[in-house]
């Protein structure tokens, strides 16, 4: 907990590099860890869309049960939903453009929850939003955070993560959300 702290005091230049030893941290690794399991499932979870991989009903399918929930055309909103948790889930996993990765999941799981789980309560067991809103939370937070030292955004301002990152994942996540369901 310390480290957290004290990275998230931190000034952005001494957060530039993995540590000031060049090897990576506790922190580091922890985030990595997250990223790569998070975002690989999610990831996992859009290819099931697109593709059809792992179980998956692939996009004819997903089309039809997108326009029975109302977003027509189907195909444009499955392929749209699919890549934003496919890319989404890449994004995060390689801390590549995160707060945009966290954007594009974050804009999905709230079309999720306003069209699917919101009318279940809250508990996933009973289809509720408890799912949806582990997800986004999870990818705000690693916006806010920042992926880490062990990540492709390292290098780039945005990879520090902190207040403006996590607006921007909020924000464009809310916006993308609420153009598709006006729609």
């Amino acid at each position: 907990m310390r480290i957290l702290t004290e990275r998230l005091r931190a000034s952005p230049e001494a957060r530039a590099a993995p540590s000031g030893r060049g090897r990576p941290t506790a922190a580091d690794c922890g985030l990595l860890l997250i990223r790569l399991v998070f975002g690989l499932l999610m990831a996992g979870h859009g290819a099931q869309k697109l593709f059809g991989l792992f179980g998956g009903q692939g996009l004819s399918a997903v089309a039809k049960g997108f326009a029975a929930l109302g977003y027509r055309p189907g195909m444009v909103y499955a392929v749209l939903g699919g890549a934003s948790e496919f890319l989404g889930g890449l994004g995060l996993a390689l801390g590549l453009l995160t707060p945009l990765a966290a954007a594009a999941l974050i804009g999905v799981m709230i079309n999720a929850m306003v069209t699917v789980t919101a009318a279940h309560g809250l508990w996933d067991f009973q289809g509720g939003v408890e799912y949806n809103v582990c997800i986004a939370a999870v990818a705000l937070a690693v916006a806010a955070i920042g992926p880490g030292g062990l990540a492709v955004d390292r290098w780039f301002r945005w990879g520090r993560g902190g207040w403006p990152q996590a607006a921007v994942a909020l924000l464009l996540g809310g916006v993308g959300a609420a153009v598709v369901l006006a729609l």
